[in-house]
């Protein structure tokens, strides 16, 4: 895609994570400074203590099903973020300054690359603050610095147990839904042989390609490559198209009870 938009096939039944804020080591390969479009930047070392105000942007389909720079799929309909300097990862509270909407993100990306804006929302994220149709808001971020100790610093406030910050429940963070007692595991068929060994070269190479788990199944003579289990129906969605467009024109999405 040439240009960025939101989903092509909105998924109505697809309710994003609870964003928990917990301790996570920073990923050292994150730190180094990078260079894009000729801008410099250096990514800091803690997250602790920082508050910015500015625009916020988002994005969506483009990405979605793409590694992000933590190494994680993109979904965009989950609640994360993408920051140039913040350590990854990092979960911070974003407020749309222009309708008090709050919201809790796990920033997981690099980006965006424009001076004018200070943080890029996930498609899902940018729905939950109300600024879709603007593309654009004006935000103030805070981070949620958790330490090993589990205290919890907000912005440049003083440090409180992890306990005191979730009880009562923290802002923004909705209830839970049960948990349904069978979940089925999805996965893409990729291809069939009657060979064995096509079939488990084929499971290796998917999966350096596609960043997924993949395996062999048989079924009496036939062997069927595998990428999964995926997470979610969206993924599944976002990852065959990359299938189909690499030549496996017969893939298909495979859901096991």
């Amino acid at each position: 895609m040439k240009v960025d938009s939101a989903p092509i096939i909105l998924i109505p039944d697809h309710e994003p994570s609870i964003i928990i804020p917990k301790h996570e080591p920073y990923r050292l390969a994150n730190m180094r400074p990078y260079t894009i479009n000729g801008t410099d930047y250096q990514p800091v070392l803690s997250g602790k203590g920082i508050v910015q105000t500015g625009i916020a942007s988002w994005y969506g389909q483009k990405f979605h099903g793409h590694l992000t720079s933590n190494g994680e799929v993109f979904d965009m309909y989950e609640f994360t973020a993408a920051h140039t300097t913040l350590p990854l990862p990092s979960y911070v509270r974003v407020t749309n300054t222009d309708n008090g909407k709050q919201l809790i993100v796990r920033v997981n990306d690099r980006g965006p690359f424009h001076s004018n804006r200070i943080i890029d929302l996930s498609f899902a994220a940018a729905k939950e603050l109300d600024y879709l149709t603007t593309g654009t808001a004006p935000v103030k971020i805070e981070v949620i610095h958790v330490d090993e100790n589990n205290m919890v610093t907000i912005a440049n406030n003083p440090a409180i147990p992890l306990s005191q910050f979730l009880d009562p429940s923290p802002i923004n963070i909705k209830p839970a839904l049960p948990a349904p007692t069978v979940t089925p595991q999805i996965f893409i068929q990729i291809a069939a042989f009657s060979d064995q060994t096509k079939a488990q070269s084929l499971a290796q190479a998917a999966n350096i390609m596609y960043q997924h788990p993949t395996t062999v199944s048989k079924t009496q003579a036939i062997y069927r490559t595998l990428i999964g289990p995926i997470k979610n129906r969206t993924l599944a969605d976002a990852l065959i198209l990359d299938v189909k467009g690499s030549g496996y024109n017969e893939a298909f999405i495979y859901i096991r009870s």
